[in-house]
């Protein structure tokens, strides 16, 4: 491997170039600073034209109704195109190939072309089938590639080119993990982290390649160990899917699960960055429009609210409001005193129940059953009272009276004021209530006496006192799914709603239409006047909607919408889903193309999963296939071997992905005074600053402890997090504070433990509060035998 920096002109030979593109005066780095600097000259040109055509798009107003909706659809597109222009600034060419025939190219985030060479590529979308080669090429196999060049840019000036020269007769002196590009990937090892995740679209290696052009068809499972870049793999395949599926995955779009809001900032340009900007990130928490989560549940809730069985009990809560009286209810409508008897409420009920409908839709058919009883009631009523005042003697004994006085358009006339009756409608209403998902779950959960009935035979005592709250407090994450089903167990009634927006609208047709005809009446107005008021009132009505619509993308329409159903579905951390978010997540996926994200030996949520079949069986079957990643790409090996001892504990059969790098900087453990744990935290974490530089740090610890330690460290890039507010996060340094404390927080404490110690890249220290790390099934005493004690000062 040769390589070539800024400002050594010292270069290997290029003996790559296209030819009579290479000057022989100039080094490899000087030709692709200026390939580069083209390639951006190319790109700003790309981005003002396409700001020009969308200037002009939106600026034109006028046109028939199709006109303005293709122009809207038009300018989505434009806005989507230029957003993925400035998304790729960073980085736009990474690298080159150079095949045995001769010929070469270069690739980067996005493709671009010459418009004025018959579309020649100038650079080649890292997407591209072509382009495969520059992650999968070896010495081995070489693919028809006789050179691989990694680029590093800084802004838009290249810094640095290695060159692998990839030749059968040469000595191989690849890594023996078989990496590719091993200088640029592990310089991007390297550097120091930052507030946002870095793509490694650059870096990418055979085994991550082959997971994200996997097909996109069925339920793919990548399980991977720390540092093995399942989160970066997952991104990229979003945006490899998007590229190969565009046309079948734009409109339905895709969704990226993420475990937390921080996870989600930190991966937030990553997409971008690679040329995408249509996928909807978001946790489980967000998946249910207009509820905001901002309370936090106990393990104890969090693992009963997560179980399957949950569904029963809201099943039976939605029951239990279907109502049938114990005795005769008396009903003082406005021209009759009516009576619901328990009996026919009862079949009104389960004429409802047997409609199949949910509870909000069924109670339309209750109401009717309902309703038609009542109106005969009050039919045969007064026609008693009419008969009473009528001699008997008026009849012969075939004669019926009551047809005579009342036929079925009477009875029917009698149920329609009966269903606008104030009266009727409440008493109605409380046998069968009307109920949003939010209303019925804040009850359930407050009501202890309500929640003991929905829950009986599915939850104890204890479980029940776990989820019962106050009325005070906030939406949880594990509460959406609850509201998820919920929606599913009530649905909405919205005939009215459709009845009114259907009337309104007809009423501005009628308007409109009146409107034109005036005008075209008004010989005074011009043809050209009256023609372009009847297009601006025609596209105001038959087009509004549709250009609404066509403003927003896949991915807003789908942040808004509960139903919508997603192309695709990525879940990230995949390990740490409860049962019922596993049913909400397929709510959205319908179709089962997701791609599953994550490692069983980190779980720490009580409602994780222990095994991926057993995860999935329940909606995939055995139809799931697995990739697996091996290789420890972020940890250093020096940290890995400390994070071993804690997964001995509590999976010993689990192999670790082996670690592509050392650092030489061995892992420090220290104890501090139980009294002032957070003052000498401090002290360390100032230490460790000085270390990491401009990197990031992280301290890690209890629940317990989060607040004393968040008050007493204060710093820019230092962040203070409970285990699961760092999972799928990484750091320069790591300070993990009362290790036995994390264990015994949770009944998944070593595998809590395992997480903590392995969001570090570079540096890794072990806080043990005094005497603290004696204790505790033993895995104090394993750390401090695999780390070194560093004293005070």
């Amino acid at each position: 491997m040769t390589r070539e920096r800024a400002g050594n002109s010292t270069s290997s030979p290029d003996g790559h170039a296209t030819a009579g593109r290479h000057t022989g005066d100039e080094s490899a780095l000087e030709y692709e600073q200026r390939y580069v600097t083209m390639l951006y000259g190319k790109l700003d040109r790309e981005r003002a034209a396409t700001s020009a055509e969308l200037s002009r798009t939106l600026g034109n107003t006028g046109g028939t109704p199709q006109e303005r909706t293709e122009r809207d659809v038009a300018a989505t597109m434009l806005r989507e195109r230029h957003a993925q222009l400035e998304g790729v600034e960073a980085g736009l060419c990474f690298g080159r190939l150079d095949s045995t025939d001769g010929t070469s190219m270069h690739i980067g985030r996005i493709g671009l072309f010459d418009e004025d060479d018959d579309y020649e590529p100038l650079l080649i979308d890292w997407r591209a089938p072509v382009a495969r080669p520059f992650y999968l090429a070896t010495a081995a196999s070489p693919q028809g590639v006789r050179l691989r060049r990694h680029l590093r840019l800084r802004l838009r000036a290249v810094t640095e080119i290695d060159d692998e020269v990839l030749d059968l007769d040469a000595e191989d002196t690849g890594h023996d993990l078989g990496l590719a590009g091993e200088a640029a990937l592990l310089a991007a090892l390297n550097k120091q982290r930052g507030e946002h995740m870095q793509d490694i679209v650059a870096t990418i290696q055979a085994e991550q390649d082959r997971i994200i052009r996997a097909e996109a068809t069925g339920t793919l499972v990548v399980q991977g160990g720390p540092g093995t870049g399942k989160t970066a793999v997952a991104l990229h395949r979003a945006a490899y899917l998007l590229y190969e599926h565009r046309s079948a995955l734009s409109s339905r779009g895709i969704l990226v699960l993420g475990p937390n809001s921080t996870f989600l900032h930190y991966i937030g340009q990553v997409l971008p960055s690679l040329g995408e900007t249509g996928v909807l990130l978001a946790t489980m928490g967000e998946l249910f429009p207009g509820i905001r989560v901002r309370g936090v549940d106990s393990r104890a809730a969090s693992a009963v609210k997560g179980r399957e069985s949950m569904v029963d009990v809201l099943r039976a809560a939605v029951a239990n409001r279907q109502l049938v009286p114990d005795e005769p209810v008396t009903v003082r409508a406005e021209r009759d005193t009516l009576v619901l008897d328990p009996d026919t409420c009862g079949k009104a009920r389960q004429q409802a129940r047997d409609s199949g409908k949910p509870h909000n839709l069924a109670r339309r058919v209750f109401h009717g059953v309902m309703l038609d009883a009542l109106a005969r009631q009050a039919a045969e009523r007064l026609t008693s009272e009419v008969l009473d005042d009528v001699p008997e003697a008026g009849y012969t004994e075939d004669e019926d009276p009551t047809a005579q006085l009342l036929d079925s358009t009477d009875v029917a006339e009698i149920e329609a004021e009966l269903a606008q009756d104030g009266a009727v409608r409440a008493a109605l209403d409380e046998l069968w209530p009307e109920y949003t998902p939010q209303r019925l779950l804040g009850e359930l959960l407050t009501d202890r006496r309500d929640l003991a009935a929905a829950a009986a035979g599915h939850l104890d005592d204890t479980e029940i006192d776990a989820v019962l709250r106050t009325k005070s407090i906030a939406w949880t994450a594990c509460d959406v799914p609850l509201l998820d089903e919920l929606a599913e167990l009530l649905g909405v009634d919205d005939t009215e709603s459709r009845e009114r927006r259907a009337q309104a609208e007809r009423e501005e047709l009628a308007y409109a239409q009146g409107v034109l005809h005036v005008m075209e009446q008004d010989d005074e107005l011009a043809d050209e006047e009256r023609l372009q008021v009847g297009d601006i009132l025609d596209a105001e009505l038959l087009a509004e909607r549709e250009r609404q619509r066509s403003e927003m993308t896949a991915a807003q329409r789908a942040a808004a919408d509960r139903t919508w159903t997603f192309g695709h579905v990525i879940v990230d951390e995949a390990q740490e889903l409860t049962a019922m978010d596993w049913r909400l997540i397929m709510r959205r996926c319908p179709n089962r193309s997701m791609t599953v994200v994550g490692d069983v030996a980190q779980t720490s949520a009580p409602g994780g999963a222990s095994s991926w079949g057993e995860m999935l069986s329940p909606y995939v079957a055995d139809r799931w296939r697995l990739a697996e990643l091996t290789v420890n790409y972020r940890t250093p090996a020096e940290i890995m071997d400390v994070a071993s001892t804690v997964l001995a504990e509590f999976a010993p059969e689990v192999r670790l992905p082996d670690a592509v790098r050392e650092t030489g900087v061995a892992p420090w453990e220290i104890e501090v005074a139980g009294e002032d744990v957070a003052g000498e935290v401090h002290d360390l974490v100032v230490t460790e600053r000085r270390e990491v530089g401009e990197g990031t740090l992280a301290v890690v610890c209890p629940r317990h402890r989060e607040e004393d330690l968040a008050r007493s460290i204060q710093y820019e890039r230092v962040s203070v997090l409970r285990v699961e507010q760092a999972k799928g996060l990484e750091f320069d340094g790591v300070i993990v504070v009362a290790p036995e404390e994390i264990i015994r927080e949770s009944a998944r404490g070593h595998n809590d433990l395992f997480v903590a110690l392995t969001r570090s890249t570079q540096r890794l220290g072990i806080a043990h509060p005094a005497g603290d790390h004696t204790t505790g099934a033993g895995t104090g005493r394993a750390l401090t035998g695999a780390v070194r004690r560093r004293s005070h000062g």
